[in-house]
């Protein structure tokens, strides 16, 4: 159970979370949402085991754990999509999932027909004055 005391971002990021353990059975070391008016990205850092990130080393290797791990989304996420359409209020339209391997990122991205780009940013020295966010 959620606590409801949370924001919407952090009650996501829990329930993803929990996604993520039980499906793999391995926990992320770190979950971000973001939210905008009809898109919600989720990332959850450090989401491979070693066994992943070990496989993932090679091209072919990077492949394979990518899509096993947007198979696996495909036909397992229905709950985590119920789960978000009662913390959000709105149905989920679609949802993907990608996997960067180099970083170990898993990212979910669910939207209502739009195009969803992620950039996954390096680590950070702040943001900068003129950027708004």
């Amino acid at each position: 159970m959620v606590d409801p005391k949370l924001s919407v971002a952090e009650r996501v990021a829990d329930v993803a979370a929990t996604y993520q353990l039980q499906v793999t059975g391995h926990a992320a070391s770190a979950v971000s949402v973001v939210i905008s008016e009809d898109v919600l990205v989720v990332t959850l850092h450090g989401a491979l085991s070693d066994a992943e990130r070990s496989l993932a080393q090679s091209p072919e290797g990077a492949r394979r754990v990518q899509e096993f791990h947007r198979e696996m989304f495909a036909h397992s996420s229905q709950q985590l999509r119920d789960q978000i359409k009662e913390i959000i209020g709105r149905p989920v339209t679609e949802a993907i999932a990608e996997v960067e391997p180099k970083s170990g990122s898993v990212i979910h991205a669910f939207s209502s027909g739009t195009l969803v780009q992620v950039f996954l940013l390096g680590e950070s020295k702040g943001w900068p004055d003129n950027c708004k966010y």
